[in-house]
C-alpha cells in the first residue's frame, strides 16, 4: 500500500490524497495580450516527466488541505512533501541531473 505523509497530519494511506497536477505553474504576467495559442498551451500543457515531479495534492480524506510533494514518476516515490508557500526542498543527490547539475526544481520569475 501507498504510504503519503500529509505535512500537516503524518502518514497515511495513498487512497486518502488526491493528485492535482504539476506544482509551481506562475499565471502569465501578459494574459490579455496571449494569443488563443498561447493561452491554451499555458491552460492545457503541463510536463509529463519520466522522473522527478512537482505536484499538487490534497488529503481529501483527513484535513482537506493542500500541499505540495517531490515525487519520482516511475517508482511512485515520494521525495519529500512541503506545504504551500514553504521554500521548495533541496532534492538528495541521488535525484540530481547530472547531465546539467540542476536540480530539477521549478525556477522562480528572478532565475529564469
Amino acid at each position: 500500500m501507498l504510504q503519503i505523509t500529509c505535512p500537516w497530519c503524518g502518514e497515511r494511506e495513498g487512497i486518502e490524497f488526491h493528485c492535482h497536477g504539476e506544482a509551481h505553474i506562475a499565471r502569465p504576467e501578459n494574459s490579455a495580450e496571449m494569443s488563443d495559442a498561447e493561452w491554451g498551451d499555458y491552460v492545457f500543457f503541463r510536463k509529463n516527466p519520466k522522473g522527478v515531479h512537482y505536484e499538487r495534492w490534497t488529503h481529501d480524506a483527513g484535513c482537506r488541505r493542500w500541499f505540495n510533494a517531490i515525487r519520482h514518476t516511475v517508482s511512485d516515490e515520494f521525495i519529500a512533501v512541503y506545504k504551500p508557500g514553504e521554500a521548495i526542498p533541496e532534492l538528495p543527490e541521488k535525484y540530481r541531473d547530472p547531465a546539467s547539475n540542476r536540480t530539477g526544481a521549478p525556477q522562480s520569475k528572478e532565475t529564469k
